[in-house]
């Protein structure tokens, strides 16, 4: 297991001036091309380091799928599309809520990715209540952002537990 700051200075070395892209690039007479200090760097650095806490819940709930299920879709006609739209979606919502709500409450108060891909530069949440928490006089600003935060991260657990049943699945 990689830990989230290695992984991200990992990217750093990968898409700096002076990185490995770049330089690969360079031999071709590319280059450099500026791919660190942009919104896409952050983007590709968040997506990294948090696609796991989506897949995984979505991979136990798809694999928990009855076959059975699919079998009788296509028997009655359906095409394959209409058997992802029609059953697979439907019984991995479960799944995705949880997926959600696992990337949701990391991200949103992520900072070290927007400063060391971003540059600084691409400010998150996380930034704002950082920067409000580095200053004496404005700890109270940070300390409404990150309650506001939560209250909202605690909506988004209660409205995926609603549409939830007691064993878990969706109430369709």
């Amino acid at each position: 297991c990689m830990s989230f700051l290695l992984r991200t200075l990992a990217w750093v070395g990968l898409l700096q001036d002076t990185g490995i892209i770049n330089s690969f690039l360079g031999k071709f007479g590319i280059g450099p091309l500026p791919l660190i200090r942009t919104p896409a760097a952050v983007v590709l650095g968040m997506v990294y380091n948090y696609l796991p806490y989506m897949i995984l819940p979505l991979y136990a709930i798809i694999v928990k799928i009855d076959n059975r299920l699919i079998e009788a879709a296509e028997d009655l006609g359906c095409n394959s599309f209409q058997v992802m739209r029609r059953v697979v979606w439907p019984l991995s919502l479960p799944g995705v809520f949880s997926g959600i709500n696992m990337v949701l409450i990391p991200s949103i108060s992520t900072f070290y990715i927007s400063q060391k891909l971003g540059g600084g530069v691409f400010d998150l949440l996380g930034d704002t209540i950082e920067r409000q928490f580095q200053n004496v006089s404005t700890y109270n600003i940070g300390a409404a952002i990150s309650l506001i935060m939560m209250i909202l991260i605690l909506i988004s657990v209660a409205i995926m537990n609603k549409f939830s049943d007691d064993d878990g699945g969706v109430v369709i």
